[in-house]
């Protein structure tokens, strides 16, 4: 069962995994290093949250939410080192403290919000049914 984001135990779950997340912490896999990661968290909540997002909200949303959207909200894990929207990617360099504190506000504050803020979203069905995304599995 996939855990759910607006479920207390997930969040709790999910803020304790961040907190033992340190600068140190070596990804698995892929190319970005942990505060970039962090970061590209951070831009899926943002979006979900509508919160000052440059993500491309037009027909070339629209073709990439046909072709992922099974992929990226279903029951099956992410593929190790798979393609990642150029949306998603942080080439840049980011300050790791800064990162990990926005990821825990925006944990809590989607939980906070609940489900029946994202009712009638398409990002309520993401943030819902999020595999999550781990650093060190």
């Amino acid at each position: 069962m996939i855990p759910n984001t607006f479920d207390l135990k997930t969040k709790e779950e999910n803020l304790k995994r961040l907190e033992n997340i340190s600068i140190e912490t070596q990804t698995k896999w892929g190319k970005m290093n942990t505060p970039q990661v962090l970061a590209h968290l951070n831009v899926a909540y943002e979006l979900a949250l509508n919160e000052n997002t440059p993500i491309n909200r037009g027909f070339k949303r629209f073709i990439i939410s046909l072709m992922a959207k099974k992929m990226v909200v279903g029951e099956k894990p992410y593929p190790k080192n798979g393609m990642t929207s150029p949306d998603f990617k942080i080439s840049d360099q980011r300050d790791f403290a800064i990162e990990k504190a926005k990821l825990a506000t925006n944990i809590n504050t989607v939980f906070e919000k609940g489900a029946k803020y994202f009712d009638g979203k398409e990002s309520r069905m993401a943030l819902g049914n999020y595999p999550g995304v781990s650093l060190t599995e």
